[in-house]
């Protein structure tokens, strides 16, 4: 019989369970896609208060978000990476000479999508590039933690990156579209 780690027996558990594995190692309730009376009707639209406390939720449980990047002169890659929130910005790492390294230096800013297509939650925000040794130790420990990897001992090819959301939009379903604005200009609107 295959060895699994507590992490990985915890993800094989928490799937079973509809729960994911937070950063912590304990498993914690997905967020569900609404439930709908008939195939073809919505499930009401969330109060915006309510879509916040969701994608902040996503931001302290999810370990990947996909990020959208695009070269300088308008080339765009889509690539999903670990990241970890401290309740201001995203960390990411990814390789400096990768397309999205390259892309995030250049333009200091990426479009991110967490969660899935029918709860999704869209977050444009400026990037800082930091070298492996300038972020410090703790928060390093705490990125390799939550996604399972340490980019630190992938060599000095790698960077950090930090997103800082300057707009946050979410939604579910078309009925959701009004008021999926729920920060701008860098401050939460509800």
């Amino acid at each position: 019989m295959e060895k699994r780690g507590r992490r990985a027996t915890a993800s094989v558990t928490a799937m079973e369970n509809h729960e994911a594995v937070g950063p912590d190692g304990n498993a914690h309730a997905l967020l569900q896609e609404p439930k709908r009376a008939g195939s073809a009707e919505p499930a009401e639209p969330r109060p915006r208060v309510q879509r916040r406390h969701d994608t902040e939720r996503r931001l302290a449980h999810d370990v990947d978000v996909w990020v959208a990047s695009a070269s300088a002169d308008g080339v765009p890659h889509l690539v999903p990476l670990s990241f970890d929130w401290d309740g201001e910005a995203l960390l990411l790492a990814t390789p400096a000479d990768s397309p999205t390294g390259k892309n995030l230096a250049a333009t200091r800013t990426a479009r991110l999508a967490l969660g899935r297509t029918r709860d999704v939650a869209m977050i444009e925000g400026d990037v800082e590039v930091l070298a492996m040794d300038a972020l410090p130790r703790q928060l390093g420990d705490r990125f390799a933690a939550r996604s399972g990897f340490d980019p630190r001992e992938s060599g000095p090819q790698y960077r950090w990156f930090r997103v800082t959301p300057r707009r946050v939009q979410a939604w579910r379903e078309v009925n959701e579209m009004s008021g999926r604005e729920l920060m701008r200009d860098g401050r939460w609107l509800v």
